[in-house]
């Protein structure tokens, strides 16, 4: 396996993993709309990032190349369906801004986490 696929694979299942933690933190430990902001932030962008994943994986097999313009027109298409759903969130008072924040924050996190532990690997591994 490729260190790119593991990464990959290391912040797909992350980003489901940080998820389930957060939102069952946030129903734990916070008020219902700080939880459901939580909750629905974290839902939509890794649904986001799996959508985008099998876009892409499945525009660049060679069977079936895809024009860059269909990339970025479903791109597109889910940012606008994303901002407005979470428009229609924040507007109507569902879930509390902050809690959204923090939801929104999950796939980042994961990246994030993937970074400090390849960077640990290299580290250790040269030191070797």
């Amino acid at each position: 396996m490729t260190i790119q696929q593991r990464i990959l694979t290391f912040i797909m299942y992350t980003n489901w993993i940080l998820f389930i933690l957060t939102s069952i933190g946030g129903f734990l430990f916070a008020t219902p709309s700080f939880a459901r902001g939580i909750f629905f932030g974290g839902l939509i962008v890794t649904l986001n990032f799996h959508l985008l994943y099998r876009t892409l994986r499945k525009s660049f097999k060679p069977s079936q190349l895809v024009s860059p313009n269909v990339i970025l027109a479903k791109y597109y298409v889910r940012f606008f369906i994303s901002g407005i759903i979470l428009f229609i969130l924040i507007a109507g008072h569902y879930v509390n801004p902050l809690g959204l924040f923090i939801g929104l924050s999950v796939v980042v996190a994961s990246i994030f986490l993937a970074s400090i532990l390849e960077v640990k690997k290299l580290i250790f591994k040269e030191a070797i």
